[in-house]
């Protein structure tokens, strides 16, 4: 296995034209802040960059709609969404904008390496136009039916119905999005990038390179790449975006899937002088977060753009996620059937943790999954509360009862099998854990750390220290017991803290809180150790992590739903 020595983590850029849903939450922004969090409490020299896609045929359609211009569009969904991720806990070292200055001075500069390169072709194509409202119609201002499951309302780009990557003139009864005129054909320019040319060089790449991929993101690239490639335009006719920088270009904008990846360049620009040692020296590991939609992009055409421009790093992983419907059916932001990130931080303040969980517990890492406000509320009810919380909670609250409020000291003498067993199973876990993070299986590594709280609660189900303290008065050698018991909860406790920190980091404060203890006790390093908590010290007073979520709660969100 390759070593690095410094990692970079993108996750793809929210499309600035609507607030965030869980679906992206689920897709791509929270597995890479497990990641991430996970890294850092390693001391991985580590950056986590995202911002948001400001440019493409959405957003100036949304502005023609509401009367605004585009900029004021993006400027009202940029802050929605930054504010969203951030409530979420999602800890990203910067959140920049593709509308930036850096930004289009380096996706422009970019363009032009390419063009002096003499790798475009430029050709004449004729193309929709809308003569009702003097428009070239490119991706999504042309509506029509789709050849491959004849829904009627699919764009030029994509049928969202069926997932079938389309071009304008493969629609079936074409209409302007803008006027519902039916558009004619006219000539015009566009600059092509051959991605043909890399195809040989790509199946090396993929195919031989990294069969290591999930099969979901190996399996795309290889139909794309066995179907072969095709020249694709990298330039539309637009206002918005970023201009073309060519004489002859009036009128152009780069392609929105040309810009939008070098965005990641641009935000490690702004973020830090040392930029170039994490996206040119070959010793720096980069994983695209993404969903599966934009498998593409960022396996096959952003790759060959890097390959083309030359002394760029390529990505080591591109762990995709496939989609999270809703209630059993696909999220649909056009009749509101989705679940809002900044509505659940409004209707369920402080538990941010709880959505982090059940997103991480239903991830669709390998197929699309479903979200239901029922099992929202079964995990959170009989996961967090039954088996995370209470066996937290029992730990103190016997602690304060039985030991003074303090750690007790560890017997040797009344030490017996079960209790080393549990021990050992802290070390165990946490390497179980590590090995299944790096290999970006977050559920199974999520399920590890309850299983370990589920461990904790038998164990002291089993012990019983509340029957032993009643028979203290008659056998007061008991208390090297019931001392044994509770140590040896508190040291697991403190494993906890550690173990569900990348997941979980509003729960891991509180658990900090609790336990009076530095952030420092949050490093990797300790994750295993037997001996955290000091004998003798004394604890705070038990809070609960989590409360349970009654019945009216879910009802009340599924006929929000239900209402659009």
């Amino acid at each position: 296995m390759k070593a690095f020595n410094r990692i970079l983590v993108t996750a793809a850029l929210p499309y600035a034209n609507g607030p965030v849903h869980i679906g992206h939450l689920a897709g791509c922004y929270l597995p890479s802040d497990i990641f991430v969090r996970f890294q850092r409490a390693k001391k991985a020299d580590i950056k986590f960059v995202c911002g948001s896609d400001e440019h493409g045929v959405p957003i100036t359609i949304r502005a023609m709609k509401e009367g605004v211009t585009p900029q004021q569009v993006v400027d009202k969904y940029h802050t929605v969404i930054k504010e969203s991720l951030a409530d979420m806990g999602i800890s990203f070292d910067i959140f920049s904008r593709t509308s930036n200055q850096t930004h289009h001075e380096t996706a422009s500069d970019f363009f032009t390496k390419l063009y002096n390169k003499g790798l475009f072709e430029e050709k004449l194509t004729e193309q929709f136009f809308d003569e009702k409202t003097n428009t070239f119609l490119a991706d999504r201002y042309i509506t029509g039916t789709c050849p491959v499951c004849s829904n009627p309302n699919a764009y030029g780009d994509q049928c969202e119905r069926c997932g079938s990557s389309l071009s304008p003139e493969q629609l079936i009864n074409p209409r302007s999005t803008l006027s519902d005129a039916v558009p004619v054909k006219k000539q015009t320019k566009h600059w092509y990038f051959p991605l043909q040319q890399y195809e040989p060089w790509l199946k090396e790449w993929i195919i031989e390179g990294h069969k290591e991929w999930k099969n979901n993101v190996y399996g795309q690239c290889k139909s794309w790449l066995d179907s072969g490639l095709q020249s694709r335009a990298m330039t539309r006719d637009s206002n918005w975006g970023i201009k073309v920088p060519l004489p002859d270009a009036e009128g152009k904008v780069l392609y929105v899937w040309f810009d939008a990846p070098i965005g990641y360049i641009s935000a490690t620009k702004e973020l830090t002088p040392d930029w170039a040692d994490y996206w040119c020296k070959d010793d720096t590991r980069l994983v695209h977060f993404i969903g599966k939609d934009n498998i593409v992009f960022h396996c096959i055409i952003f790759p060959a753009m890097l390959k083309a421009h030359g002394g760029f790093v390529l990505p080591d992983n591109v762990p995709a996620n496939e989609f999270l419907n809703i209630e059993s059916e696909k999220v649909s932001t056009s009749r509101n059937w989705a679940v809002w990130v900044h509505d659940y931080i409004k209707d369920f303040p402080d538990q941010q943790d709880v959505l982090r969980y059940v997103l991480c517990a239903n991830a669709p890492e390998t197929k699309d999954n479903d979200f239901t406000w029922k099992e929202f509320q079964d995990r959170n009810n009989s996961e967090l509360v039954s088996i995370f919380g209470n066996f937290v909670n029992r730990t103190f609250v016997l602690m304060h009862k039985l030991c003074n409020g303090k750690v007790p000291v560890l017997h040797a003498d009344v030490t017996d099998e079960k209790e080393t067993q549990l021990v050992s199973e802290f070390a165990a876990t946490a390497a179980k854990v590590d090995q299944l993070l790096e290999q970006y299986k977050f559920r199974d590594a999520l399920f590890e750390v309850i299983d370990l709280a589920r461990k904790g609660n038998k164990f002291m189900q089993d012990r019983e220290p509340w029957i032993l303290a009643r028979k203290l008065a008659e056998q007061p050698e008991l208390q090297k017991q019931i001392d044994n018991c509770l140590h040896v909860c508190l040291q697991l406790t403190a494993n906890l803290a550690i173990l569900i920190n990348p997941f979980l980091p509003f729960t891991a404060k509180k658990m900090l809180h609790m336990m009076k203890v530095v952030e420092k006790m949050l490093d990797w390093e300790n994750a295993g150790k037997a001996k955290l908590l000091s004998v003798g010290y004394s604890l705070r007073a038990p809070e609960l992590l989590f409360r349970k979520i009654d019945d009216a709660e879910i009802t009340a969100q599924v006929e929000k739903l239900r209402a659009g």
